[in-house]
Parts: structure tokens; sequence; C-alpha cells
């Protein structure tokens, strides 16, 4: 079967530059669309191109008209699900291909995808089930309605959206990204002020950890899956010369055992590559040990959500840490001279006092590279279960985590000046 998988453009929208001209808190990075090297990677026995439109804007036309796919698969986070359903009506409307839908707002809000443009939608890791449906499809059956992971559209109905809680065996670790068919992209996949190239791997899914805002339980049914070392070790080897490796996990060291022997691979094999890697504070206190073993096999950066900074503001968001924890582990990771890359999230109810607080506490720790984002109910999230009713910007373009979709205590240019001063100052001296 011949199959395009399709990485959606850039197109986020952003209230404080069209509102108030402030464009410094637009936040672009073009990473490489890993979740779709994954399912192509599975997909041995059929024909298969990426299009990015991350990379390539505007050409998803000429890809139909070249290509004629028969089934075309469609990735993306919430702010590109409009998008994403625009894109699934260019596809029926250019090559009446069978259109799939995937990733992870898909997985936790299901119904937004109930669409006549969709024929399926999948969720979960999705890397195992949509090989199984492009099977069925093949062959010419109409895919069971109790396929796990698969819900059929049946637009003007309720569609059923079970449960999903998907197992190693939904990794296939045994079938390699095919990180070959973005090789004409490859140089896109930068970050460009800091000069790095970068590739991604993928040694670990979902999380254990249950914090309010988090969109990510979606994605693996709320379990947390670790990668064999032998397949992540098989991976960073393919990305051959690629300097810097991004692990895109939610939490890279959730499996404490695995981790350990994870990064001693890494040293042992001698890679000669940097590594970022997301680890929880309250880890990096209690196993200083096991972060000095990392920097030795090439650890570079590790990206913390510290989120909050009175323990009141962490209890609220179930992050189940405390500020002692994080300005803790600031001055081990800095001791040991691994870079941080600390995510913060302002409230939209936030005073003046509230930024004056973050702007102190950015100012008295030594925080390479401070990330701000708006606290934002993403549908599928506790959060968003209980601030449903206070959302006032229901256009999904604008859940950009940049964007206030609740009321502003301060008058909404103030936020966002505040907001950008933040970012401003703390990006005057970063470095990755």
């Amino acid at each position: 079967m011949k199959i395009l998988l399709v990485n959606p453009p850039n197109c986020g929208r952003s209230i404080p530059e069209e509102r108030f001209g402030i464009d410094s808190l637009k936040q672009i990075f073009r990473g490489e669309p890993l979740a779709l090297e994954e399912l192509a990677g599975n997909l041995v026995d059929h024909e298969v191109r990426i299009v990015d439109l991350k990379a390539a804007p505007g050409t998803l036309e000429e890809a139909l008209n070249r290509f004629r796919p028969e089934l075309v698969g469609i990735t993306g986070v919430t702010c590109e699900a409009n998008t994403m359903l625009q894109l699934a009506a260019q596809v029926k409307e250019g090559c009446g291909a069978v259109v799939v839908v995937g990733g992870i707002h898909a997985s936790n809000d299901p119904a937004f995808f109930n669409q006549r443009s969709v024929d399926y939608i999948v969720i979960g890791v999705g890397k195992r089930v949509f090989a199984r449906l492009v099977a069925t499809l093949e062959r010419g059956q109409v895919p069971a309605s109790e396929l796990p992971g698969v819900i059929p559209t049946r637009p003007g109905n309720v569609i059923r959206a079970a449960r999903v809680e998907n197992s190693h065996q939904d990794l296939v670790e045994e079938r390699p990204p095919a990180y070959q068919l973005v090789q004409k992209y490859r140089s896109h996949y930068r970050l460009e002020k800091l000069g790095l190239d970068m590739g991604f791997v993928v040694s670990a899914m979902g999380c254990p950890h249950r914090c309010s805002f988090c969109a990510i339980q979606g994605q693996t049914g709320g379990r947390y899956l670790s990668r064999s070392v032998e397949s992540v070790i098989r991976d960073i080897g393919l990305l051959k010369d690629i300097p810097v490796i991004r692990f895109v996990d939610a939490n890279t060291f959730g499996d404490l055992p695995r981790a350990r022997a994870l990064g001693r691979a890494l040293r042992d094999a001698a890679l000669n590559k940097h590594y970022l890697a997301d680890i929880r504070s309250d880890t990096v206190v209690r196993h200083p040990e096991m972060l000095e073993e990392w920097k030795e096999a090439g650890l570079r950066a590790v990206i913390i959500g510290f989120e909050e900074i009175s323990d009141s503001g962490l209890a609220a968001m179930n992050k189940a840490n405390q500020v002692r924890s994080n300005t803790e582990a600031i001055a081990i990771l800095n001791q040991l001279g691994i870079t941080i890359v600390g995510d913060f999230i302002l409230s939209p109810d936030y005073g003046e006092e509230d930024f004056d607080r973050l702007a102190g506490y950015l100012g008295s720790q030594r925080i390479d590279l401070p990330m701000l984002t708006v606290m934002t109910p993403l549908p599928g999230t506790p959060l968003y279960r209980r601030q449903q009713g206070a959302i006032i910007n229901h256009n999904l373009d604008y859940y950009t985590l940049t964007n206030a979709v609740t009321a502003t205590r301060l008058p909404e240019q103030r936020f966002y000046s505040r907001y950008a001063e933040l970012l401003q100052q703390g990006h005057e001296h970063a470095r990755l």
C-alpha cells in the first residue's frame, strides 16, 4: 500500500503578537517528526513517504499529486488540531485516500476528529495498531470496531472512545524508526540560535506521575513504558554524525534501574554524542551519582519541570514535589557542570507580585535556559476538566502554551508584557 505520513506546519497563533505586537514569545523549533518515523519503521512491506510541512510548508499538494497515496496518516498536538482537519479535507479533495489521524491530541480528545474528512482515529502509542489497521485495509476488510486503539469515525454520532492501556509490545522495539525518510529535511532540524544539529530518539513513553496539567497520560493510558537499552543504542547509531541527541521522553529516568543501565551503556559505547534528557528534580536530589555517570557518557543538559516556586503552587498542580528539591537539584547540577533547561508555568491569575517573585527566583538561581509557558487546560487533562467552565478561548490554534485561554488577573497587555520581560531576561545569557 502507498502510505503518506504528514507532519503539520507550524500553525499556532499568538494573542500577544496579534493584539499587542509582542512577538518575542514565539518559541519555534523544527524537530524531526519522530512519531511518523516510528510508524514508518513498522510498515516494512509498504511504500511509505513522509512530508514534513514544518520544514517545507505548502508541499502537501505536490506530494499528493506525485505519490497518489492510498492512505494518509496525520499527527499533531493540540494547537495543530484544526490544521490537521484542514489537511485531512485537502487529502480527501486531492486524492480521496483513506485518512487516519493520531498523536497526543487525538489520544486525549478523539471526538474532535469525528469529521467527514477523517476515516479512523488512532489513540495511544499507535506504532503496532497502525500497522494492523493498514494490514486490515489492504486486505479489503473493514476494521472491526474492537480493534484496540482504532476508532472508526461516525460523523453526527457519538464515537466509541475506550481507554487504551498500551504495553511494551506496542513499542515494537525490533523495528527502528525510518530516519532515512526525512533525510532531505535534515538540515532544518537545528537549533539555529545555538548552532546545534539535533536528532530525536525515544527511550521511554508515558510518565509514572500524574501532574494535573499534563497531556502525556493519554499517550499510553497512564503507563510508563521504557525501551530496552539495546534498542536505544541502536537508534542513536542510526543518526550517525548528528552530534546532539534529544531523548524525547516525558521522563527518561522514570525507571531507575533501566536509566542507570542506559547511562553505563552510553558511556561504554563511546558514541561521541551529547545528550539532552528530561528528569525530575527529586530524582536528581536522590541519585546524584547516577547523573555523574550520565555526565561521563555525554549528558550535556537536562530538562526539568520546576513549574512553580511555591509548595502550594506545586500541590495545586499535583506535582508531588517541593521547591526545596528544585533548589537543591539546581545546586547539584551546577556542581556537576550539567546545563539546566528549567520549565516554569505562569498562571493567568498572576499579579505583579507573582511576576516579581518569579523574577527574583530566576535571578537568584543559575538556570541556563529558563522556559516559561502559560498554564493551559489541555483537553483530556484533569486541569481541563476542572477549568472547562472558565475557558474563554476555545480556538485550539491558541493552545500553544504561550497564550492565556482563561481570563488573566492583570490587564492582558500587562500580563504579556511581564511575561515577555521575564523571558527576555532569562534568555539573555542562555546556553545549552
